[in-house]
């Protein structure tokens, strides 16, 4: 893995050493009383202003602060006309833009497209504080406003939303973000130390347009750089024909010969636009020119019209995301490139010592009152200590945002980090409520080989077994939980991160330390399938692994003196999932007393490899061709629906079609009265298609606690 410089080690601005501010400026008035008269950057983003680690845009601001810039705030500005933009004035070098800790679309609606009616990222949870795509948004009115001020699009939307990709809420492949919001750079994945850099070049007087090296950024250019190796995508997978690419470079006497689609280009000729193809690919390239190497994407164009083309891509970008080893990217836009550098080095743990522990009010702006900001009332009392995260489950987006390097803080950092929400963060009653981050249980976890880990191209660490090249070692996990539970004024330390439970049982100590001491009388997992077809395509483990999990965490919970349950997540209507895999699902959910409250079906989010495979019916784990393995999709509003019935099986509401499905699928034995039936073959007055012959009589189902608390849904997971 490639190293670099520390944080906050490079040259600052002129304003470095001042005090920070209590909170980061959102008026006039509050940098009048700093003694600013502009700010240097200005974020904009979709979600309430709350200063606290949890949020984005306070680390991008504070971090930013730190290296000696003045920074304002733009929190869920009124869309609908340029006057909020402008509140603060012009900034000085740039405006950073972002859509918030969750993609604006995911947001605001749930996945059957129904626009939700809460936002818990905004004062008293109301919803409609920020538009569809937001990013977008919000971009095009700081240009309406602010004709040359630079701006720099990054958060979660936008690193997400970073190339040619499926929109599930339009149900078509979308440009990438960065042409459609007309911003000058976009920065994707963790941010800190690209934003730095950007502000630290422009403030020495480079133009935004001369920055095209830093990782973990996207630009637009026209034409290919001078020096360059260009890889021809199709050489590294085989999607099967590629129809030649227009060369919107070629002069009109050059369009006015071509070569029909398809037909296999060579030097001198012409293709379909008439325009000489004078680019030569490598298959295979030498070391030495692998940092100027670049991988030729299928085009917008071609992605947006070929959805087997749109899989081969998908699996390309996956394939080409760890920072040591990857490569950038080019897609072409029209007449425009979209370069990709290749993913950001991942942190140092002084890093994330340094950021984490930066001088956050860690409460909301005060401009709110008392307003209650869900989000915020949720983490107060929580720490990370951690990101990334290497289960590469293709439903989820944590991957592709923060990567599948672990980056740890030091337990020092975390220490006084629960020092500091002790003694300072109002309500505190001596509970902190989460040690974790992405998953609970992968902080210090790491490749044993450091050469081994920057040649890897697997998805998942994890998957379809664990790595024997993972060190799985749990004890630096166990170590922080047991000095975190000993500080003074610390009553309790609870585990609130989803624990990976394959993980777990590779260290028995940690599920008893979790078991005895961090577990309030339930703990969350994931299993979100049981069936192999589903699994797969998840690349999550197979039901054993639970198996094994339960029955530690119930031996220890007994040995401690507690009655604890597990609360398994599930996911209905997931590529590869069947009808006859959600059947076995409830059929398991009832052997286990488990009754679900509220059940959430597989939102295809933007970029995720399981949306690759609902847009194309491909699989884009294994290579991709036009005879490749075919992905069953559950799609369309029935089967969906059908399949978040089978998870809620127990409400008299999906009976009625449940029973269709069960007679249509011969398993009609499973209506029916008594014990060993899934669903009763009367209908209870008053819900839907009820019979006024014989009422539903609430019976004793002699649950436990957990089968009657349900398994809440994970919103916002990607």
């Amino acid at each position: 893995m490639q190293s670099a410089a520390p944080l906050f080690s490079g040259p600052q601005s002129g304003v470095a050493g001042s005090s920070p501010a209590p909170f980061l400026p959102t008026s006039l008035a509050e940098m009048t009383a700093l003694g600013w008269k502009q700010c240097d950057i200005i974020i904009v983003t979709g979600d309430a202003y709350v200063d606290h680690p949890s949020f984005g845009m306070a680390i991008i601001g504070r971090v930013l602060e730190a290296q000696g810039f003045k920074v304002g705030i733009i929190a869920q500005p009124d869309w609908h006309g340029t006057q909020d933009f402008q509140a603060l004035g012009a900034p000085r070098l740039f405006f950073g833009v972002t859509g918030g800790n969750m993609d604006s679309m995911v947001n605001r609606y749930t996945s059957d497209r129904r626009v939700r009616s809460d936002d818990a990222y905004t004062p008293g949870g109301s919803g409609g504080k920020r538009p569809d795509r937001c990013v977008i948004v919000y971009s095009q009115r700081i240009r309406e406003a602010f004709k040359t001020i630079p701006i720099v699009i990054g958060g979660i939307e936008a690193s997400l939303r970073r190339i040619a990709h499926f929109d599930y809420w339009s149900e078509q492949v979308r440009r990438s973000v960065l042409v459609d919001a007309k911003a000058d750079l976009l920065v994707y994945g963790n941010a800190e130390r690209q934003i730095g850099e950007i502000a630290r070049r422009l403030d020495e007087g480079a133009a935004i347009e001369e920055i095209t090296d830093l990782r973990g950024t996207a630009y637009l250019r026209r034409g290919m750089p001078a020096g360059w190796v260009e890889i021809d995508s199709s050489d590294l997978d085989t999607p099967g024909p590629l129809a030649p690419p227009v060369d919107p470079y070629a002069s009109e006497k050059q369009r006015k010969t071509a070569l029909a689609p398809g037909t296999p280009l060579v030097a001198g000729q012409l293709d379909a636009a008439g325009a000489e193809r004078v680019v030569k690919f490598y298959r295979k390239v030498p070391n030495a020119q692998r940092a100027r190497s670049v991988i030729r994407m299928p085009s917008f164009e071609q992605v947006s019209q070929d959805a087997v083309l749109y899989a081969h891509a998908s699996r390309i970008l996956h394939l080409e995301s760890n920072p040591g080893n990857a490569r950038a990217l080019v897609q072409r836009h029209g007449t425009q490139e979209l370069w990709l550098n290749p993913p950001p080095i991942p942190l140092a743990t002084a890093d994330m010592d340094a950021i984490y522990e930066l001088p956050y009010a860690r409460r909301p702006h005060p401009a709110y009152g008392e307003a209650k900001i869900p989000a915020y009332h949720m983490i107060r009392f929580s720490v990370s200590i951690q990101r990334g995260c290497f289960g590469g489950c293709t439903f989820c987006s944590i991957t592709e945002h923060e990567g599948r390097i672990i980056q740890n803080r030091s337990e020092g950092s975390v220490l006084r980090e629960i020092e500091t929400i002790r003694d300072t963060v109002k309500g505190f009653t001596g509970v902190i409520s989460d040690l974790g981050g992405p998953t609970a249980n992968m902080y210090r976890l790491h490749c044993k080989s450091a050469a081994i880990e920057s040649a890897c191209r697997r998805p998942s660490c994890v998957f379809p077994g664990v790595c024997p090249n993972l060190n799985t070692d749990h004890s630096p996990l166990i170590n922080l939980y047991r000095r975190a539970r000993s500080l003074k004024g610390v009553k309790k330390v609870l585990i609130a991160s989803g624990v990976r439970y394959d993980l777990a049982i590779e260290s028995p100590e940690y599920v008893r330390e979790l078991a005895a001491h961090h577990t309030g009388g339930y703990l969350k997992i994931a299993p979100e399938a049981i069936g192999e077809g589903p699994l797969s395509k998840m690349m999550k483990p197979g039901v054993g692994s639970y198996y094994k999990f339960k029955e530690l965490f119930d031996k220890y919970s007994k040995e401690a003196g507690k009655e604890q349950y597990l609360i398994p997540y599930f996911i209905a209507a997931h590529p590869g999932t069947r009808d006859a895999d959600m059947l076995e699902l409830a059929l398991w959910l009832k052997k286990n007393g488990f009754r679900a409250d509220q059940v959430q079906a597989f939102l295809p989010s933007p970029m995720a490899t399981a949306t690759a495979m609902y847009h194309s019916s491909k699989n884009p784990l294994k290579r991709v061709s036009r005879s490749s393995e075919e992905v069953l999709i559950p799609k369309g509003i029935k089967v969906r629906r059908l399949h978040k019935a089978f998870l809620r099986y127990h409400d008299p509401e999906n009976w009625p079609v449940l029973r269709d499905a069960l007679k249509r699928m011969g398993r009609a034995d499973l209506i029916g009265n008594g014990k060993q039936h899934l669903i009763p073959a009367y209908q209870p007055v008053g819900s839907s298609r009820s019979s006024p012959i014989r009422a539903f009589r609430t019976q004793h189902t002699g649950l436990p606690k957990s089968g009657r608390a349900g398994l809440n849904s994970r919103r916002g997971r990607g």
